[in-house]
């Protein structure tokens, strides 16, 4: 593992790198804890190179805040970062993010002459924000640096810090960052206390005390569950149990969208419930989040492995929408076929398919969607050889991939969905109820694909060839930069070699009734 403290020594060392190595970054303020360690082991599983680093801003501590005394143990988080499979410690000291050392005191932003990024008011105001003034915004300045620093292709950020989550999600998008942002899950101590650096305060007794902020949390979830929409009823809650604890001191319990941060009257789709208190001298933070969609269910694997038939079948049981994202690349590599667009240009095809108008319509079984492309049934034109064999190289662009994840989103956004694809659990719905990885052997899917070819009066084809052709899509799916083939570290594997699509159906809804899914 390499430890940098200056950006030259970092720039140099990933401008060494293979140029197609994807970069995961874990920005961190050190006294890494389980939830740190959770957010490193999803980027090693996901990215070639992971970079975590650790600088404690003081542009984010107001002057009444625990700055000189916040936990810092740089060596024993290089320890940690190593023992998980690291590549890169950066921690840069505060001359070197620009800052001088006369910060060693808590300052606020505003009082620096250095740039600085500055969030829309309507996300910094309320929340923390209300008793954290100047926090977000030294947030997004340190954050934005590390963006450009590191360039990686995807920054993870834990779900505890949900305001801070938003804010960068908001500012990479005003900002036209090119860097993917990850949330992943909250991590908790066995009595349900969300994992913080500042847990490390906490006596023994406080640590029981500050239990109940999730205990609170729960309860709300509870009455949720129970029907209850109303924000005020969610949030007395939650009040329900805090005020039986009279050592824990209350600063916010609030109900707001979790993109905008807006309040909420009443919760309609999605709503973060989120509070925030003090336990003797120390502040803490924590949240979950309300929805009331059915659940999505993800299938990946590779290229002829059945997940077609399976998802669509599945999707027919289950009464839920099979979101077909195999064709929506497909229908995407016709139309840059059709335009004759050059596979090189991908400025041109980024602007043809900004611009495309993309829709699944849902057929009665046997019967594939209907996919229609700016106007155009594409449905039999997207599964011949020509469009199989360059489906690959287009759906590897990072424009394409984000132009149709984003669609992926608008349909999965009320959940009630089954989706197959290569990154469908790792990248599209990352938070998806059940995640499935469906495989075969490399022999089994060629002769799967030969007989759908000849199904279809594609005579040419042989199945050697077409072994060669799979193995050659595995090995660019797999090795793309961009949301490789990979399955999903909670994802189930199936190998479908030798099983029935009726077995492998049965096996995956026993799977989704057992985690009571079908309720």
């Amino acid at each position: 593992m390499h430890l940098f403290t200056t950006a030259a020594g970092l720039r140099a060392y990933l401008a060494n790198q293979p140029q197609d190595a994807t970069v995961g970054l874990v920005p961190t303020m050190g006294a890494l804890h389980v939830g740190h360690q959770r957010l490193i082991q999803r980027a090693i599983a996901e990215q070639e190179i992971v970079l975590v680093s650790i600088f404690v801003n003081p542009l984010q501590f107001s002057p009444t805040e625990d700055l000189q005394h916040y936990p810092r143990a740089l060596e024993e988080d290089c320890k940690i970062c190593e023992a998980l499979g690291v590549a890169v410690v950066f921690a840069p000291s505060l001359q070197e993010m620009g800052l001088g050392s006369e910060l060693a005191d808590s300052v606020s932003l505003q009082a620096q002459a250095s740039t600085g990024v500055i969030p829309p008011k309507t996300m910094t105001q309320g929340l923390c924000g209300a008793f954290r003034p100047g926090h977000f915004e030294g947030v997004a300045t340190i954050v934005t640096q590390l963006l450009n620093l590191v360039q990686p292709a995807i920054a993870y950020f834990g779900e505890k810090d949900a305001q801070q989550l938003a804010i960068v999600r908001r500012l990479v998008k005003d900002l036209a960052l090119p860097v993917t942002i990850r949330s992943c899950p909250i991590e908790r101590e066995p009595s349900g206390l969300a994992y913080s650096s500042r847990n490390r305060y906490l006596s023994e007794s406080e640590r029981e005390t500050a239990a109940f902020l999730s205990k609170g949390l729960e309860n709300a979830r509870q009455s949720f569950q129970s029907g209850e929409r109303q924000s005020q009823a969610l949030i007395h809650a939650v009040k329900d149990i805090l005020t039986t604890i009279p050592q824990i001191k209350v600063q916010y319990i609030e109900l707001v969208h979790p993109d905008t941060l807006q309040p909420l009257e009443q919760l309609e789709e999605r709503g973060l419930l989120a509070i925030a208190a003090l336990i003797g001298s120390t502040r803490l933070i924590d949240n979950i989040i309300l929805h009331h969609r059915q659940p999505i269910i993800a299938i990946d694997g590779p290229a002829g492995a059945g997940k077609s038939t399976v998802t669509r079948q599945l999707a027919d049981r289950l009464g839920l929408l099979y979101l077909d994202t195999g064709a929506m690349y497909r229908a995407i590599t016709w139309l840059v076929m059709e335009s004759g667009i050059d596979l090189e240009d991908y400025g041109a095809i980024a602007e043809r398919v900004s611009q495309a108008q993309l829709e699944l319509l849902p057929q009665p079984l046997p019967n594939p969607p209907q996919v229609i492309i700016n106007g155009k049934d594409v449905t039999s034109l997207i599964r011949t050889p020509a469009v199989t064999a360059l489906v690959s190289k287009v759906a590897a662009q990072r424009a394409v991939r984000q132009i149709l994840v984003e669609l992926q989103h608008q349909y999965g956004r009320s959940g009630g969905v089954v989706a197959e694809g290569r990154d469908i659990g790792s990248n599209v719905f990352p938070d998806a109820e059940l995640k499935i990885f469906l495989t075969a052997s490399v022999q089994e899917r060629a002769r799967r694909r030969w007989q759908e070819f000849q199904a279809q009066g594609h005579h040419g084809m042989t199945q050697q060839k077409l072994e060669a052709d799979i193995a050659h899509r595995d090995r660019l799916d797999s090795q793309r930069r961009f949301a490789p083939l990979k399955q999903a570290p909670d994802a189930i594997a199936i190998s479908t070699d030798g099983m029935s699509v009726e077995a492998v159906i049965e096996q995956i809804i026993a799977l989704y009734r057992e985690r009571g899914l079908g309720k």
